[in-house]
Parts: structure tokens; sequence; C-alpha cells
């Protein structure tokens, strides 16, 4: 059973910045992707970052481009999500994802881990 641990959520003031990190349990092989997703309250789930590991492709939510980079170690299977120049709009709980094949769909997720930017 694949288990997902989020850490580095928290508080911080506008323009601050905060590292989450991600690792993934419970395999024997490297999942095909990784991702950040994140739900404020009234809102659905949205998708902020993933990673593809064969081929570094990258993908960022337009609200988050060029503040946040997605990186990590598929070997690992851990992804981290560092994000600066943090905005009150960006407070929400942040859920990491595991797409575990190509065949697959992101439907592993940790906890989440509560990341609040005050103003």
């Amino acid at each position: 059973q694949v288990q997902l641990v989020e850490s580095g959520g928290g508080l911080v003031q506008t323009g601050g910045s905060l590292r989450l990190s991600c690792a993934a349990s419970g395999l024997t092989f490297s999942t095909f992707a990784m991702g950040w997703f994140r739900q404020a309250p009234g809102k659905e789930r949205e998708t902020v970052a993933t990673i593809i590991w064969g081929s570094g492709s990258k993908y960022y939510a337009d609200s988050v481009m060029g503040r946040f980079t997605i990186s990590g170690d598929n070997a690992k299977n851990t992804v981290y999500l560092q994000m600066n120049n943090l905005k009150p709009e960006d407070t929400a709980v942040y859920y990491c994802g595991a797409r575990i094949t190509v065949y697959s769909s992101f439907d592993n997720w940790g906890p989440g881990t509560q990341v609040t930017v005050s103003s």
C-alpha cells in the first residue's frame, strides 16, 4: 500500500518562502509522476505543480508560475515544492499526490499540510 507523507507547512508572512517535502513509501519502484495540489476553504482541490519523472516534464498552475518550483528524486519517490513570494491567496491545505503508472491517475494522496500566508 502506497503511503505519502507531507511536511514543511506552516504560517508565513506575505512575500515569505516555504519548502514542502513529500515522501512516498510502500513502493519497490519509482512512480510515474508526483505532484502538489491544494484546497482552500470552500474551493475545489486544484493542481499546483506536477512532475513526470521519465521525461522531466513539469506543469505549473498559472497562479504559481515563476514563484513555485517542483523538484525531487524519483529513485526515492520524494518530491519537493519550493514556494517563494507567497501570497495570502496561496493559503490552503497542500496535498502530495502520486501517479503510480502511466495508466493510472493521481489517486494516491497524503494527509495534507496546512500553509497559511498572513497579509
